[in-house]
């Protein structure tokens, strides 16, 4: 499972110029599902995006988690994380899962995260959405549960 994760000050996903989510403080991930990911991937990315210590401590450090400050998630389906562009010029999807499996999976994630983090908003899984974000810092990791 991969994940790049942005620290934001407001997120809004929008499909079909209807939003389908938005938050304030808090975390975007943009989450990726790939054929060997199995419950355990899941369980470890939820815990790492919730307890990553990356909003400001009252001494300006990164020292605080997204479960510290009572902040918002925004979890977004993206596939495209798994595209190779090792050969050639289009992207290789072979490592992403299919898409019956990949939902299963990411339903199996929100529901992970929210036991978690108590506001939890989500993007809409195979729609086109529009993804807008105020990345605040900017802070912006990579997360993959296989390294």
């Amino acid at each position: 499972m991969k994940a790049v994760v942005q620290r934001v000050s407001g997120a809004e996903v929008v499909v079909d110029g209807v939003p389908v989510g938005r938050i304030g403080q808090g975390i975007l991930a943009l989450v990726a599902i790939s054929r060997e990911d199995t419950e355990k991937d899941l369980q470890w990315m939820a815990r790492k995006i919730v307890e990553l210590r990356i909003f400001d401590d009252e001494e300006g450090k990164l020292n605080l988690s997204l479960q510290d400050i009572h902040g918002q998630l925004m979890v977004v389906s993206q596939f495209t994380l798994y595209g190779d562009c090792r050969k050639g010029r289009r992207p290789s999807y072979t490592d992403a899962a299919p898409p019956s499996q990949a939902e299963k999976l990411y339903q199996d994630f929100i529901a992970i995260v929210r036991r978690l983090i108590p506001d939890v908003q989500t993007g809409q899984f195979q729609a086109m959405m529009r993804v807008t974000l105020t990345n605040s810092g900017p802070v912006t990791l990579i997360l993959d549960s296989r390294i």
